[in-house]
């Protein structure tokens, strides 16, 4: 596969008339100009992209997203099928697939189906517990009835279901065994997230000294910067091994914080849907787990309530979101959906650029960032 003419646009900055040859599942060399005319005769017509006037990114990588489609992750191999479909359509071409929570017996399951997927799609990159380790004072749309705390049978029984698929895990590391949960799941080469918590700024970064590297959607579900109780966004901001996930919907977070989040940590920030299952569908009735959401103009909300229930996102909203909405550089904001989420998971020696021998992931948009042709280990997804 040959793509040419495009403006590349990477965590290594813009490049214009840019081309990248895919060899197999790989980026196998890149270049400017018309030198890729060389390269041509070996390249089957229906293979060569002319992506002028577009731009080029590598494939965008979400860490933390819930379904779409009408779908939900919870609910089985069909359902994350067509949820996949919606977010690949819009960019995503490595998902964690992140579950509510529910009973342990029903996130084993879940890990287990997710496991067996993840063996025969290299897309999926693994789950992603969002629960039930949970402050039940801060539990967004978690139902209240699946929180416990972080016993070691419990974490025991969900790592094993997961047959070493289970990428990241949301904790409240106030809670009772929580820090030596942590350094369990840390042990297991599990990304361990603060999130869903009601701890200050000495907890936060207790549980960042254990091995932590990840706030879960920053600045939701958490206490608030204070000017006496700095909380954890602030722990977060002073840890340079620490990313920050942000929803980017013009909702969960206003654009003004959405800057100061970046000029504190311009290289950590990265950009999740948390896209629930009206992600690419109209608004209505959906489930979030055991809860009802009521989506309104795109904004989905528990039934009844004003809790936020995730949102309808996809990635190349996010990304103009970003740009336009919280007048974020470029550079900065494409980073923050592809090296700094491949950075997060350990995986930006493979995933992130569009650099020779990294993965054949590419995305390209128009000048309104919408996500044009999608592109996944080489092969051609939308």
């Amino acid at each position: 596969m040959l793509l040419h003419g495009a403006r590349k646009l990477d965590a290594d900055g813009i490049v214009d008339d840019f081309w990248v040859l895919f060899v197999g599942d790989t980026i196998a060399t890149t270049g400017t100009g018309d030198s890729w005319q060389a390269l041509a005769p070996s390249v089957a017509d229906s293979a060569r992209v002319d992506a002028r006037g577009r731009w080029l990114t590598p494939g965008f990588i979400d860490l933390h997203e819930h379904g779409g489609g009408g779908a939900s992750f919870d609910d089985g191999a069909a359902s994350i099928g067509t949820a996949l479909a919606v977010h690949r359509a819009h960019g995503t071409t490595r998902s964690v697939l992140s579950l509510v929570a529910n009973p342990l017996d029903r996130l084993a399951d879940s890990l287990r189906g997710i496991a067996d997927l993840a063996s025969r799609d290299p897309l999926i990159l693994g789950s992603h517990l969002e629960g039930p380790f949970l402050s039940p004072l801060h539990r967004g749309a978690h139902d209240p009835h699946h929180l416990v705390a972080p016993e070691a049978e419990s974490v025991g029984a969900l790592l094993q279901a997961s047959g070493g698929t289970l990428r990241q895990i949301t904790i409240a590391p106030e809670l009772p065994g929580a820090i030596d949960a942590i350094d369990r799941f840390v042990a297991a080469g599990v990304v361990v997230a603060v999130g869903h918590t009601d701890a200050g700024l000495d907890v936060t970064k207790r549980a960042f000294e254990h091995g932590a590297t990840v706030l879960t959607h920053a600045f939701n579900a958490m206490r608030p910067i204070h000017h006496r109780a700095p909380g954890p966004v602030i722990a977060a901001f002073e840890d340079p091994r620490v990313a920050l996930e942000l929803i980017l919907d013009g909702v969960h977070v206003h654009a003004e914080v959405v800057r100061l989040a970046f000029l504190a940590a311009p290289h950590r920030v990265i950009l999740v849907t948390d896209a629930m299952a009206a992600a690419g569908s109209p608004d209505g009735q959906y489930r979030l787990g055991s809860l009802d959401v009521t989506v309104s103009h795109g904004e989905a909300m528990l039934s009844g309530t004003d809790t936020l229930a995730g949102s309808t996102l996809t990635q190349d909203a996010a990304l103009a979101n970003a740009i336009e909405l919280a007048q974020i550089d470029p550079v900065l904001a494409v980073r923050a959906v592809t090296a700094s989420p491949a950075r997060a998971l350990g995986l930006d020696e493979r995933l992130g650029y569009l650099r020779p021998g990294y993965a054949a992931d590419a995305v390209l948009l128009d000048e309104q960032w919408r996500s044009t042709e999608v592109f996944a280990n080489g092969l051609r997804l939308v």
